[in-house]
């Protein structure tokens, strides 16, 4: 298997895409945590 060459163009764009694509993981993660620690502490008050 041969290693894949890229344009320094096309490099830049699968960089910036890469970064798109991190920001949104990120993004996924950080409202999972919000949601769970909003319903921990739900749960805490209601008990």
């Amino acid at each position: 298997m041969s290693p894949v060459t890229m344009t320094p163009e096309q490099r830049a764009d699968f960089e910036r895409r890469r970064r798109q694509k991190n920001w949104a993981v990120l993004g996924v993660l950080i409202a999972l945590v919000v949601l769970f620690f909003a319903i921990s502490t739900a749960r805490v008050l209601r008990g």
